[in-house]
């Protein structure tokens, strides 16, 4: 779920001079609790500093995507703080350039992703964040769509593009359509010419994709537990089986030992594999996901690769014997980046967010996002 958090009501000028009197400005951290089951948030007094590393931008923030915080990786990274920096999608104006930065200047508009790593909070009126991390905005992208679609767009185009090689012709299967990541993904697949088959887990989530144009080949509701994807896959390819699949999660044990919230919405491991075509792709985000030795052999068969969508794949360079590394991105995730920011300027996809809040209620509203309570009325695609 995306709230967009729009920051800075007055006009521009009057915000510039008004931050160049202000030494200290107000910014959302979290603080995680020591059992680490419940975060706090609060705002904190932030001091504006001058831009003093070579390679740094100052930045006024615009709009900041809200999105869930992934405590556990965090933990497994032993990144231990008494308060963490919440906001990391970011879209705003250059205000100051360090004396090596060579990609940006002032007054320029630009998006991008804080590292995890980021001492400044996303959600505050500036940030520092070194260039390699931002790219320029299109002039007709609004702030709260480069905000709001930065994060979904790269999950999306990286999956695609470089995880299974998608092309014109093939069958995909986006697994919970109607979520701020699927229908990005479903619109840039139809964009590339691929046959979408995608599933519901509401009614309204359906009712969204049916409006879908192009129109989504076959909507699959799995609302009431009853409909099976890996049949109607199948059926829908004439029994071939899908090119490429993108889950949304998958059921890796029997019914008795999952937990009641997976049983409904989430297909079984087994479907995944049956539903798979000869050479096809499967994208998971299931990060424990376990193949028994059967498993690896029916994939091995039909000649298909696995790959993993880690949410975090944008600062996760290397990973040695479960030690994370992280580091400026490259140059092909900057690629990444800018065509995102190229397609959602020619309206290949049109991300579905929620009305924009002041800066004042991003933590009721963070709160709700971490909460993960349910999904508000989206846009209709189309």
């Amino acid at each position: 779920m995306w709230l967009l958090s729009q920051i800075g009501p007055l006009h521009y000028a009057k915000q510039r001079n008004h931050l160049e009197r202000d030494v200290t400005m107000k910014g959302l951290y979290f603080q995680q609790s020591s059992t680490d089951e419940e975060i706090t948030f609060v705002f904190q007094e932030k001091e504006d500093l001058p831009v003093t590393e070579d390679n740094f931008v100052k930045l006024q923030v615009k709009a900041c995507a809200l999105s869930q915080i992934n405590t556990k990786l965090l933990a497994e990274m032993k990144m231990k703080k008494d308060l963490f920096p919440v906001g990391r999608e970011i879209a705003g104006i250059v205000l100051d350039v360090g004396s090596k930065v060579s990609f940006f200047q002032p007054d320029d508009e630009v998006v991008g992703i804080l590292p995890l790593d980021s001492e400044d909070p996303g959600l505050c009126e500036v940030v520092r964040v070194h260039e390699h991390y931002l790219v320029h905005k299109p002039e007709k992208v609004t702030w709260t769509e480069a905000a709001g679609s930065i994060r979904d767009g790269v999950r999306a185009y990286t999956a695609l593009h470089y995880l299974s090689h998608l092309s014109p012709g093939k069958s995909v299967l986006i697994m919970d359509g109607a979520s701020a990541f699927g229908t990005i993904a479903i619109q840039l697949a139809h964009h590339r010419g691929a046959k979408v088959i995608s599933t519901a887990c509401s009614l309204e989530d359906k009712q969204c994709l049916e409006r879908f144009r192009p129109p989504i080949a076959r909507v699959i509701d799995v609302s009431n537990g009853k409909v099976h994807v890996a049949e109607s896959c199948l059926e829908e390819t004439g029994g071939l089986g899908v090119d490429i699949v993108l889950d949304a999660g998958v059921r890796l044990y029997s019914k008795d030992d999952e937990p009641a919230v997976k049983l409904q919405l989430l297909p079984h491991k087994h479907d995944i594999i049956t539903l798979l075509g000869v050479g096809g792709h499967w994208v998971t985000t299931e990060e424990n996901l376990q193949l028994d030795p059967p498993d690896s052999h029916c994939l091995f068969l039909k000649g298909a690769t696995l790959a993993f969508l880690n949410d975090e794949v944008w600062n996760l360079s290397n990973v040695q014997q479960g030690k994370y590394l992280y580091s400026i991105p490259s140059a092909l995730q900057l690629r990444i980046l800018k065509d995102v920011m190229e397609k959602l300027s020619t309206g290949v996809f049109r991300p579905q967010l929620d009305e924009p809040i002041p800066l004042y209620e991003a933590k009721v509203s963070m709160e709700a996002v971490q909460k993960n309570q349910g999904r508000k009325k989206r846009q209709t695609p189309g």
